[in-house]
């Protein structure tokens, strides 16, 4: 995904963004998201009809892409009345020498970079740094913000959520390695030897990138 413009400089990082077509599910959730926008912010009935009946349209759309029954995903979206924004999805990026720091999630059994959602009343770095001592038992530093990724424009299986990924590396300062409840393992794995990926939360091209920015820290972040 990502190519080296010459060996002897810096890579340069091409975007998927302008070659991946929007699936069936993409176009399902602009046009719930323009729905339920409309619905909080029209003033006319007439309109508010229309966007009800366009939110319906977008249910099904999902239902047929994703195979969730119609009530759950309506269930899912709910009647909030406010303007619809991406969620934001943070993770760590933490170096042993030449390896990275991974988590075995509870949720399927496969290994992410630890991190989670952004919590409120918690900034990017406070985030990160939370959600590694959690997982891990290790306190950190947070050093530098490495990406900001728009989720559906890489090679995550398809959600529901319209997802931003930030990508923050840290110091690893104290702490011994202990996973918590809802983390099976944890530890630091070579980049030519990493176990099965949670694909939904981390790829492969993505680990490759942290290490393209750790072997050139003059890198700009990588911005979709």
């Amino acid at each position: 995904m990502y190519e080296a413009a010459s060996s002897r400089r810096p890579p340069v990082f091409w975007s998927p963004l302008y070659l991946r077509m929007p699936s069936l599910l993409d176009h399902a959730k602009r046009i719930q998201a323009l729905a339920q926008i409309g619905l909080t912010y029209s003033p006319n009935p007439y309109d508010l009809e229309r966007y009800e009946e366009l939110r319906e349209i977008a249910l099904q759309l999902m239902h047929e892409a994703t195979g969730h029954p119609l009530e759950k995903l309506a269930a899912h979206y709910g009647d909030k009345k406010e303007y619809v924004t991406p969620k934001v999805d943070v993770r760590g990026v933490v170096f042993e020498g030449e390896k990275i720091l991974l988590v075995k999630e509870s949720a399927d059994g496969l290994w992410s970079l630890p991190g989670g959602w952004a919590d409120v009343g918690y900034t990017p770095k406070e985030v990160v740094a939370k959600e590694i001592k959690e997982e891990t038992g290790l306190t950190v530093t947070p050093t530098r913000l490495l990406a900001v990724l728009d989720k559906r424009v890489h090679a995550h299986p398809p959600a529901l959520e319209y997802t931003y990924k930030l990508f923050i590396e840290c110091v690893n300062t104290s702490g011994t390695l202990t996973p918590s409840h809802d983390i099976l393992d944890c530890g630091f794995f070579d980049e030519h030897h990493l176990p099965p990926l949670s694909l939904e939360r981390v790829t492969p091209d993505q680990i490759n990138l942290m290490y393209a920015h750790k072997r050139h820290p003059e890198l700009a972040v990588t911005l979709d």
